[in-house]
């Protein structure tokens, strides 16, 4: 088996709990590309592992105030945090493999992956916005079906082994894409992708889900391990909403997929969920009125520290 690339260490450390971010970090509107660069160097030089951003097609209305994401191309979006900064990772959380023509993906991808020097991951998901799946002229409940023919395509196209590469030079007449990467480019299930865990544990290279309850989330964690039937484990990702207070001693309230807490019990909070299994938290930041960098620099100097011990 090939070697990972540079972003698979980055991400899942043999020591201690990484962190990301989605970007755009708590922008309003479309994101200004000049402070999203000077934003995504800032999290590098604080040593944050991961900028991440989402793939939304179309802007459709959603939740209770009816507002509409407006997210530029993910890919060329992390082509520009990537040229932008040196050592952290860029990844996809998630491409919506159904409403892309796999090759497609397989081209912005190894491109990705070479401009960057091995930063990049490919999360990758089953998508759930009917609008966006009637405007693209694909059948919303064929999605499952379809996620697993493209994600077999995408992964030939993707790898370096000759064995494995069959399949997409089948599909296109014996052409390749682009030539094959030295090293694999991690895939990771954002969501379940309407797949079985079974099916995650043995395809993907890790598993990234919502935040959740402590007690319902060690639940997942465990039906995660037990999907992976002994093999080499592989590493649990979560997402979490993330309001984080100026008191350090604020204590801990529930938000929809997240968090409102001080730092003293978000460090905790993340302390525990390592313990539990958890390899990367991915942090989609709240504007609370604070300013970004001083939110940035508390969790990068003062919680980062000890989540990689």
């Amino acid at each position: 088996m090939t070697d990972f690339n540079t972003a698979h260490a980055r991400l899942f450390p043999t020591q201690g709990l990484s962190l990301g971010l989605m970007t755009p970090v708590a922008a309003h509107g479309l994101a200004d590309p000049h402070e999203a660069r000077r934003i995504a160097r800032l999290a590098d030089d604080l040593g944050f592992a991961a900028l991440w951003t989402r793939d939304v097609p179309l802007m459709v209305p959603q939740g209770p105030d009816a507002t509409a994401s407006a997210l530029d191309d993910p890919f060329l979006w992390l082509g520009m945090l990537a040229a932008a900064t040196e050592r952290i990772v860029v990844g996809t959380a998630a491409i919506v493999l159904p409403l892309r023509q796999p090759l497609h993906v397989a081209k912005s991808a190894l491109t990705l992956d070479r401009i960057s020097g091995g930063r990049f991951v490919l999360g990758l998901g089953s998508g759930d916005r009917p609008e966006e799946f009637a405007a693209f002229g694909e059948d919303l409940q064929s999605r499952a079906a379809t996620f697993r023919e493209r994600w077999s395509l995408l992964r030939a196209a993707l790898s370096s082994e000759p064995s494995e590469r069959a399949p997409a030079l089948q599909a296109t007449g014996g052409y390749d894409v682009l030539p094959a990467p030295a090293r694999r480019i991690p895939m990771l299930v954002v969501g379940t992708a309407r797949q079985s865990l079974q099916w995650i544990a043995r395809e993907a290279e890790g598993w990234a889900t919502y935040h959740r309850e402590e007690t319902a989330q060690e639940g997942r964690i465990g039906l995660w391990q037990q999907a992976q039937r002994g093999g080499a484990p592989k590493p649990f990702v979560q997402s979490m909403l993330l309001d984080l207070q100026a008191d350090p001693a604020a204590p801990a309230e529930p938000l929809p997929l997240g968090l409102k807490v001080g730092r003293d019990g978000l460090r905790d909070y993340l302390l525990r969920v390592h313990a539990q299994g958890v390899a990367h938290v991915m942090f989609n930041l709240v504007d609370n009125g604070r300013p970004m960098d001083e939110v940035l620099r508390e969790i990068g100097e003062q919680i980062l520290p000890d989540t990689l011990r």
